[in-house]
């Protein structure tokens, strides 16, 4: 199983990605070392996930996603923040 989620930055910035397991990226993230944009924007917590089948699957949505902007995923994932 693979997720599509969503961490919320100390600078009140989104990131979006995936993985197939949540907790090891969080804490992946949380060290610094899971991506660059994490690095200098540090995480704050996950406040969105959503489950694919597939790798395949995953990365479509996290492309889809990722095109929308800020207002748009705040709305339609009804993201608290």
């Amino acid at each position: 199983m693979w997720f599509i989620y969503i961490i919320l930055c100390q600078d009140n910035s989104l990131y979006t990605g995936i993985t197939n397991n949540l907790n090891r990226r969080l804490v992946a993230h949380q060290a610094g070392i899971a991506s660059s944009y994490t690095r200098s924007h540090k995480p704050v917590r996950i406040i969105y996930t959503e489950q694919a089948k597939t790798k395949s699957n995953a990365l479509k949505r996290e492309i889809e996603i990722k095109s929308w902007s800020r207002t748009k995923k705040i709305a339609t994932l009804k993201l608290v923040l």
